[in-house]
């Protein structure tokens, strides 16, 4: 099953295109923009609390048979927070000092 590569930061609503170096997710697929992981969330993910990592790049080409982003293709389903502005700060603050494997 193959990651959904989602097209959007759910902070900003940034666009965040299969190709793109700076999206980052966790471990349930939240995906943000590297600059909203580093300067609102603090590497805490709003929805779940863990960390992130950098989205891997879907090949454009089909090197090997039926394995490209053509033959999976991404989301096109926005996704945002459901959370206010307010209570993901408050989210993030209080586990920010946590690391992302001790929480």
């Amino acid at each position: 099953m193959a990651l959904q590569l989602r097209p959007n930061c759910e902070y900003c609503d940034r666009d965040l295109p299969p190709n793109a170096t700076d999206a980052r997710i966790c471990s349930y697929e939240c995906t943000f923009c590297a600059d909203c992981v580093e300067t609102k969330l603090f590497n805490v993910c709003p929805n779940c609390g863990g960390g992130f990592v950098p989205r891997p790049i879907r090949p454009a080409r089909e090197w090997r048979p039926g394995v490209c982003v053509a033959k999976h293709v991404p989301s096109d389903k926005r996704v945002h927070l459901k959370y206010s502005v307010e209570d993901v700060a408050a989210h993030c603050a209080r586990i920010r000092d946590v690391p992302p494997e001790k929480r």
